[in-house]
């Protein structure tokens, strides 16, 4: 292949992906789609059925060697499933990708990885599924365990690496081998900051001679290596192009007026949520609550459940205006799984106390769950929000227990 930046090496036309919220409906369907692909009846994939969704639709574009395209949008958008589209992991429902060259992925924290074989054998494993033969990687073997910076622990049982490990061996196996397309999503988000500037470096090395997509919720770090910003919102585009301000700005107006998006099997609905205020000693609905460092945090939400759960976790993650996960609880950290009453609305409240976050505007997603499966009865991203004022210097990125209870 020549080593031009003219060189298209990602074709994405059109390209549609659909799924069901129901997963015995899923299955069903399924069954359908290869009765009607043998009758040639194409015409089926592009229509929604019951409990069907886009995740992605009609995504188009072209990345040639040495561009990067930033992928962003909040979480639920349709990235990581594009992502996984062009690594050949999902099959689009509609249109058509060509990928041109070695393609070297970072989609899911230790995606590739056998567990039970040694770093040393996993880097061997992977740099092979790349296309490499076994003389290239051992010309440059070396270089990814003293870029990964594990070296004392590369003869190791990869299950007894910790997440950051993982991604210091991933990122330098896909990094060192040097192939023609990267896509990373998301994981340099684990590890010290110190190795992250490390990769973004090698990320603006390697782009002279690679297409990336960088997928990430840290908008320096795409404004740093993106050359495009792809913004999806609802699985489809809702801008595209060089200007990558405009599109971090259009990004983060999203965030302002966040929309509530609901998924999950629907068995669970959520049908009021409220953030108690303080100044007025009342729980609240109007996004205007405002919080300050060392407040307690108290949130109750009214939902409706189905005849058919009879028990189910709960659980509410907050992030902040750039989509950083900052904060996170479940009930099932506490060992409380909630008992279904019967059919009909019930109420729970949740209380952080004393929480420390930095200053700035906080979106909430609640989550209800199957205890023994943990598939989502229901998953509400930004169902309520709020501001918070930080007193001195003020941070966050925690797991917490919270105090979970079911009131009348």
């Amino acid at each position: 292949m020549s080593n031009t930046n003219n060189d298209v090496l990602i074709a994405c036309e059109g390209v549609s992906k659909k799924f069901c919220r129901d997963f015995k409906r899923s299955l069903w369907y399924g069954i359908k789609d290869v009765s009607l692909a043998f009758s040639n009846k194409g015409d089926h994939n592009r229509v929604l059925r019951k409990d069907e969704f886009w995740a992605v639709k009609d995504i188009s574009f072209e990345l040639r060697r040495g561009e990067c395209i930033g992928l962003i949008g909040h979480n639920g958008a349709g990235k990581s499933t594009l992502l996984k589209i062009l690594n050949g992991l999902l099959t689009p429902d509609v249109g058509q990708v060509t990928m041109r060259g070695r393609v070297g992925a970072l989609i899911e924290l230790g995606a590739g990885f056998n567990p039970i074989l040694t770093g040393r054998e996993n880097v061997y494993n992977n740099a092979a599924v790349l296309g490499f033969t076994k003389a290239e990687i051992d010309a440059k073997y070396d270089a990814i365990v003293a870029f990964s910076e594990i070296g004392e622990f590369i003869e190791s049982p990869v299950q007894n690496y910790s997440s950051g490990m993982k991604v210091r061996l991933g990122f330098a196996i896909a990094a060192e081998m040097e192939p023609d397309i990267l896509l990373i999503d998301e994981v340099l988000a684990v590890g010290d900051l110190g190795f992250i500037i490390k990769c973004l470096n090698r990320i603006s090395e390697l782009m002279t001679k690679t297409a990336t997509i960088f997928v990430s919720h840290s908008m320096p770090m795409v404004g740093r290596v993106s050359s495009q910003v792809l913004l999806m919102h609802k699985g489809e585009k809702q801008f595209f192009g060089s200007d990558t301000a405009q599109g971090i700005k259009e990004y983060v107006d999203l965030f302002a007026s966040p929309e509530r998006i609901n998924q999950g099997s629907g068995d669970i609905e959520l049908v009021k949520v409220a953030l108690y205020n303080k100044a007025t000693h009342s729980f609240v609905s109007d996004h205007s609550s405002l919080l300050e460092t060392g407040d307690d945090l108290k949130l109750r939400f009214t939902l409706d459940i189905k005849d058919k759960v009879s028990d189910f976790n709960l659980g509410i993650t907050m992030f902040d205006a750039q989509l950083r996960e900052t904060l996170s609880s479940s009930s099932r950290f506490v060992g409380k799984t909630f008992k279904s009453t019967g059919a009909g609305q019930q109420h729970f409240e949740i209380t952080l106390p004393h929480i420390i976050l930095a200053s700035g505007k906080y979106a909430v997603t609640l989550v209800a769950s199957n205890p023994t499966t943990d598939r989502f009865y229901m998953r509400v991203t930004n169902c309520i929000y709020f501001s918070m004022k930080a007193i001195g210097i003020s941070w966050g990125t925690a797991v917490v227990a919270g105090e979970w209870a079911q009131v009348q």
